[in-house]
């Protein structure tokens, strides 16, 4: 029986951050955060096994984002969220 090695490092390098473009409205920079924050609270969920929409309330969604770090999000925020587990299949 073969034992696979354990390692420390990131098996990927991280993206360097780039910033938004200039010039855009402020509604577009609102909604374009709004859309990162629901794909990461929706892959932290996707990550603890939450794969029905039905089973990410409000409460799962709002202490995910405290479990990972981030501030609490909107309801509609929340709504995004479950949108993503429910099409992203």
């Amino acid at each position: 029986m073969a034992v696979a090695a354990v390692t420390t490092k990131p098996l990927h390098k991280t993206l360097q951050k780039k910033p938004l473009p200039a010039g855009r409205p402020r509604e577009w920079y609102i909604s374009h955060n709004r859309r990162l924050k629901a794909m990461r609270l929706a892959i932290a969920l996707l990550d603890t096994g939450v794969y029905y929409p039905s089973s990410a309330d409000n409460d799962k969604i709002r202490t995910t984002a405290e479990r990972i770090g981030i501030h609490p999000p909107s309801d509609t925020t929340c709504r995004m969220v479950r949108a993503l587990i429910r099409y992203g299949r």
